[in-house]
């Protein structure tokens, strides 16, 4: 049984995307709506995007929950992920958004349009050698002081775990701070938790605003 799923990856590898697109029907049944996840990401997503200005991209959406959540409380919103079943089961079941196959290297925004990103738990699979590639995208479509928000499991150093579907990373929060930091961000928050059972594991969560160039 799939025990535990996190949001989607934007670069993925052709076996991550493939992994994903084999387990879709599973990810939507337990993970596919917001009620299931807990209280306090809600809480945190709804306070981040509520103190972003302009449009948010749901970045490595899913099945589109999270969009949908940010839509119904009056945002802007637009979903993107590169599992083709994820992004028609988003479209059948939220026709009121618009949800993008596609990576960020394909978003329809231009440079400095975006005014948030969620990448809630989108980055996880990842090498660690490859996260300052996407971020650095990120930096690339924001509009000044745009804010991201990064969901990820925590760990006391970078390393890889047995995840649900594919092989993922822990990262210390210090050290994907440091990388937003390279990609051009100034890291405003840091929050930890432990998840639910039955695989209890430690979560965090970045709030980063895009720095200003001299």
């Amino acid at each position: 049984m799939l025990s535990v799923f996190a949001s989607r990856l934007l670069f993925v590898s052709s076996d991550v995307e493939s992994a994903y697109s084999a387990r879709a029907a599973d990810y939507v049944e337990q993970l596919g709506s917001v009620d299931s996840l807990h209280p306090s990401d809600r809480a945190l997503i709804k306070s981040w995007a509520a103190q972003v200005d302009g449009p948010i991209v749901d970045a490595g959406c899913g099945p589109g929950h999270w969009s949908a959540y940010l839509a119904e409380h009056g945002h802007d919103i637009r979903g993107v992920d590169q599992v083709p079943e994820f992004v028609d089961h988003a479209r059948r079941t939220y026709p009121h958004i618009s949800f993008e196959l596609g990576s960020l290297d394909r978003l329809r925004d231009s440079s400095g349009s975006v005014g948030g990103i969620l990448a809630w738990y989108s980055l996880i699979h990842h090498e660690p050698s490859t996260v300052r590639t996407a971020l650095e995208g990120f930096a690339r479509v924001m509009r000044p002081n745009g804010s991201v928000l990064v969901g990820f499991f925590i760990g006391a150093q970078v390393e890889p775990f047995d995840h649900a579907v594919v092989t993922a990373y822990r990262w210390s929060a210090e050290a994907l701070s440091n990388e937003l930091r390279a990609a051009g961000f100034e890291v405003i928050e840091t929050h930890t938790r432990i998840g639910r059972n039955p695989k209890p594991r430690p979560h965090g969560a970045i709030i980063a605003q895009l720095a200003p160039t001299n």
